[in-house]
């Protein structure tokens, strides 16, 4: 969770505060719990790159239950850059990148 001056608005996007990241070092302008996936779903996804494809399936439904969040940060990206940040030390298969694709989608 390296942080940038270009970085723009901070957005952590996990259910649970990184273990061992202090507040200060993290440098979030915002944590989004709310928009993390479900305890039930990150559980049973267990950050296995093979669950990936329906983890991704269950997140988008589940990111379909929160559109006046995703909304939100839609807005926040139309007027300046937004960073994802999250836990997971896997960067491909996690709940940023699938919500880095919904908010790219044109709606």
């Amino acid at each position: 969770m390296q942080y940038s001056e270009d970085d723009g608005y901070r957005v952590l996007v996990d259910r649970l505060w990184p273990r061992g990241l202090s507040r200060e070092k993290a440098h979030v302008d915002e944590w989004l719990k709310e928009i993390a996936p479900s305890d039930e779903l990150r559980k049973w996804f267990n950050h296995d790159p093979e669950r990936y494809p329906v983890f991704k399936q269950r997140y988008e439904k589940e990111l379909a239950l929160h559109e006046d969040l995703v909304k939100e940060l839609r807005k926040k990206a139309a007027h300046g850059r937004v960073t994802l940040l999250y836990g997971a030390k896997d960067e491909e298969h996690n709940q940023a990148v699938v919500l880095a694709e919904i908010l790219k989608k044109q709606h």
